[in-house]
């Protein structure tokens, strides 16, 4: 009897698709240099830990040919330490290379897009094409005319032996107008996010660094600004989140709300938003006098006032705040709900299990909207 094709489904043993020993080690490397905060020296002996202990390499390739082909590709070069002595930093490919892991990790593999993706309903000058047509209107853009289409209504309309063309025959193609966000992450890095046994500063740069990637190769036109607040507060440049390190701080909510609001006032968008990590009570606040006022004991209704205060500013200026509350004690939750209703905005209570995807989701669902 001879052999018939059959369909169906054929099931064998997988196998894993090649990978030379740097692209195994790779991923492995990036994961432990944001865990230590850029420090290369201290990733390099983690990984040796973990090479002895799962034989990540072989005598064929080895963690000091790892550190070459680091140097041969450009993602780690020779620098001058603040103490005055030599070592070894990463480099910005390597600082771009970590973003894209955060992004890969937490959101998912995206397409990029050229020009960003936040469409709105409403239609008219805009700068995306839909693929329809409309007559001409007294005040279109003449580069939006469709020549092809407005000659083809000449010829039909007036014939080609005594072609003319009139207004009447042009037409453009229409577009749509995006909307455009201007967002600002602020991240607590009071001394708090480090105890209790848990690193919760690790995931939230993650996150940082992840939609840092997400908003400049998929939503160009949109813009991000990252603060970091604990006394006092201040900006950061997205390529030094890996370096990001949790101080001996109080927890000055306030002073991260002002500058946050600040940033966004400067911001020709009319979509504006705040998204907040933190894992802990207002603790801080800085008085007119330069002096600080602080109490860790409870929540201080003296700061948490001021709190709300600028809460209710920022619903003034139409900026809804989210925030992502890494914590769930019930005392602390209070004070977010009161938090929330002053400004109207959204408030999460999660741990640090998932908080990339909440922030995803939120940053995808207030894209689609108009934020007055």
């Amino acid at each position: 009897m001879k052999n018939q094709n059959r369909a169906g489904f054929y099931f064998k043993t997988y196998e894993a698709p090649f990978q030379s020993p740097f692209d195994r080690l790779f991923p492995i490397f990036k994961e432990l240099i944001t865990h230590t905060s850029g420090d290369f020296d201290e990733a390099i002996a983690w990984l040796r830990e973990l090479d002895k202990e799962y034989k990540l390499t072989d005598s064929s390739y080895t963690i000091d040919d790892f550190i070459e082909d680091l140097k041969k590709k450009g993602y780690i070069r020779e620098e001058l330490k603040d103490d005055g002595t030599t070592g070894t930093g990463i480099t910005a490919k390597t600082e771009r290379a970590i973003r894209q892991q955060a992004l890969d990790t937490i959101f998912g593999t995206m397409k990029r897009s050229g020009n960003g993706n936040h469409k709105t309903k409403h239609s008219g000058n805009g700068d995306e094409h839909t693929g329809e047509f409309r007559e001409f209107h007294f005040g279109d853009s003449l580069e939006r005319i469709s020549l092809t289409e407005s000659l083809r209504n000449a010829q039909i309309n007036n014939g080609v032996a005594d072609f003319k063309l009139t207004e009447n025959d042009l037409v453009v193609e229409d577009t749509q107008y995006k909307a455009q966000m201007s967002t600002v992450l602020m991240i607590d890095i009071s001394h708090s996010m480090i105890l209790y046994g848990e690193d919760r500063i690790t995931p939230a740069k993650k996150v940082a660094m992840a939609l840092a990637e997400l908003i400049t190769t998929r939503y160009p036109k949109d813009t991000l600004d990252i603060l970091v607040f604990g006394n006092d507060a201040w900006t950061i440049a997205i390529k030094d989140l890996p370096y990001l390190k949790v101080g001996p701080y109080h927890t000055n909510t306030v002073a991260g709300l002002q500058l946050a609001m600040d940033l966004l006032r400067r911001k020709r968008n009319t979509n504006k938003q705040i998204f907040m990590i933190t894992d802990g009570k207002p603790s801080c606040v800085r008085e007119k006098d330069g002096s600080y006022y602080m109490n860790s004991n409870g929540l201080d209704q003296y700061i948490v006032d001021k709190c709300y205060t600028q809460a209710q500013q920022a619903r003034k200026l139409h900026i809804p705040i989210t925030t992502f509350m890494i914590a769930n004690d019930p005392y602390l939750q209070k004070f977010v709900t009161y938090f929330t209703e002053a400004n109207q905005g959204k408030a999460f209570y999660t741990g640090l299990k998932g908080l990339g995807e909440m922030i995803f989701e939120d940053y995808e669902a207030n894209r689609k909207k108009r934020i007055r």
